[in-house]
């Protein structure tokens, strides 16, 4: 089991007084995050269950601290990942992370725009066509629409231009190579842009619903796809997340704290 250990002095993580040390998935893993603002929530364990089975190269687009890849890598030994951060700060907890839960060997962070992955100029890693995963939770509120957060990162982190969806499935599809999959976790209102991001790029799309409780509205859409497939889309059984007393329902319990995975992809 992970120990959240001392700091490794390293120039560009915030201060230990500016982050906490927390378990995760039942105390498998261990993530340093910003004490405040942008904090890893139940949308980066989702989109790390809805990743299918037998990865081999992962890479996590805006990865934050690395919730999700490491959630990942935590359930599927075989797999490598590129954790992919463009704020410095926050790809300094991401690396410590990694480190700290014994990850290093089969995981590295590269800091750089998710939109210049896999294009002349920009990083070197991941290369073109080379993983068999990608997977991502892409700022979400139109920055039109939606009040900015007085933090600069949980507003980084969340506010999106009208393009941002579409430049981020781009880059996956640059990423991947023929076969691979794409895993996304978005608003359910993100439906028209993903559709629209998926056609002639990748099919056999599955969507999935997450519910705050029986009868609420979704609240996240969980989307699987794979590149050059051209099979329709299939609306999956949604998940609910709590019963209507507010207790995790059981399948949420196995996913949030056990690491299950949710239904196997077609």
């Amino acid at each position: 089991m992970p120990m959240c250990c001392a700091r490794t002095t390293e120039a560009a993580v915030p201060p230990p007084g500016d982050t906490t040390c927390d378990a995760i998935l039942g105390g498998r893993l261990a993530l340093h995050q910003p004490r405040k603002g942008h904090r890893v929530g139940h949308d980066a364990l989702l989109l790390a269950a809805f990743a299918p089975e037998g990865a081999r190269h992962l890479v996590d687009l805006g990865a934050g601290v690395g919730a999700a890849g490491l959630a990942v890598l935590a359930r599927q030994p075989q797999a490598h990942a590129h954790l992919v951060e463009l704020d410095p700060p926050t790809a300094a907890l991401a690396r410590l992370n990694v480190r700290e839960n014994g990850l290093a060997s089969r995981c590295a962070v590269v800091e750089g725009d998710v939109l210049a992955l896999a294009r002349p100029g920009g990083p070197a890693a991941p290369a073109p066509g080379a993983a068999d995963l990608v997977i991502a939770n892409p700022p979400f509120n139109a920055r039109a629409t939606h009040q900015t957060s007085p933090d600069a990162r949980r507003a980084a982190a969340h506010m999106a231009d009208a393009d941002t969806l579409a430049g981020w499935m781009l880059a996956a599809y640059r990423c991947l190579g023929p076969g691979g999959h794409l895993v996304l976790i978005l608003r359910p209102d993100a439906l028209a842009p993903l559709l629209g991001g998926l056609a002639g790029r990748f099919g056999a799309a599955e969507l999935l619903p997450v519910h705050p409780a029986p009868d609420a509205p979704a609240v996240r859409l969980l989307a699987r796809a794979i590149k050059g497939r051209r099979t329709a889309p299939a609306l999956l059984p949604g998940l609910v997340l709590a019963d209507a007393a507010g207790h995790p329902s059981p399948a949420a319990d196995a996913i949030l704290r056990d690491g299950a995975p949710l239904p196997a992809q077609r």
